[in-house]
């Protein structure tokens, strides 16, 4: 992929605008500043929405808010309407809770190739250090090796693999579909793939692996996984884990489709929305 080329970056976020606003100042910050932002809300209360529309980095950054009434954990469906607004043959989904380094994009467009999609990393913040970054005074992004060290010393990172930068490579690639790692709050894929699987499958209810699912489904279309280690990184904020009830219902759903070679959503991005109540706005 050329620097040029445009990427369209969907974030996911519930009820947490301060953790948002951390992401965009992110995304604010990167070398490669061809790429535009859709926010896919899953219905997030006003006082969440507000002061999004009210950021100057909101405004800097053009970005589009997309959201839909709360009805639980839809993220399938929410990435789907995010997804529906992207100007960008490439798309990269992040969560609202993952502030990237400084040249996320960069690194995922130099990963980008033609029938392979892109599953990045992520290193896990600690509560402390992500109340810090909250309350804005600890900056994450483009810091230190030395830094990071202290960090992950004193507990407050997971790993230190960010601050690699290793290149693309044959041992980057998964031919068959894996459960380890899978990551939709960090994932690249190029639309057209994106459509002809027929995008996230709207069908699994609740927290869990309809991200499994639709990796699964890019590897039975003939697609193969490419892995962002030491490349693509993302910083995760600490947060209470959502309820699991759906988890094992749903990972039963996935296995069952690793037998039969489903490819395209049973409901998903292409079906048509009566009574569509979502809310487009443009910042």
């Amino acid at each position: 992929m050329n620097a040029s080329d445009l990427v369209s970056v969907v974030i996911t976020t519930y009820n947490r605008s301060d953790a948002l606003l951390a992401v965009l100042d992110g995304l604010s910050r990167q070398s490669d500043r061809h790429f535009e932002v859709i926010v896919a809300d899953d219905g997030s209360r006003d006082e969440h929405v507000r002061p999004l529309f009210e950021s100057d980095l909101a405004k800097a950054l053009k970005l589009v808010h997309v959201w839909h009434p709360d009805v639980g954990f839809t993220a399938a469906c929410i990435r789907n309407r995010g997804v529906a607004l992207a100007s960008g043959s490439y798309v990269i989904f992040l969560d609202g809770d993952c502030v990237p380094e400084l040249d996320f994009i960069a690194q995922h467009k130099a990963l980008a190739q033609p029938d392979f999609f892109v599953n990045g990393s992520r290193v896990l913040l600690s509560p402390e250090l992500t109340q810090r970054v909250l309350a804005g005074s600890a900056q994450i992004c483009g810091r230190s090796w030395f830094f990071w060290l202290v960090q992950r010393m004193l507990g407050h990172a997971s790993k230190l693999t960010h601050l690699l930068r290793l290149s693309d490579a044959p041992r980057r690639l998964e031919r068959e579909f894996s459960w380890k790692g899978i990551r939709s709050c960090n994932m690249g894929v190029w639309k057209a793939d994106f459509e002809r699987v027929d995008g996230f499958d709207e069908s699994f209810i609740g927290w869990g692996h309809e991200d499994a699912d639709f990796v699964l489904r890019l590897h039975h279309s003939g697609m193969m996984r490419k892995n962002g280690y030491c490349a693509t990184e993302v910083f995760h904020l600490w947060h209470m884990e959502a309820s699991r009830n759906k988890a094992s219902q749903n990972a039963q759903l996935v296995e069952e489709r690793v037998k039969n070679g489903l490819i395209r959503s049973t409901l998903g991005y292409s079906q048509v929305r009566l009574n569509d109540n979502a809310q487009i706005t443009r910042l």
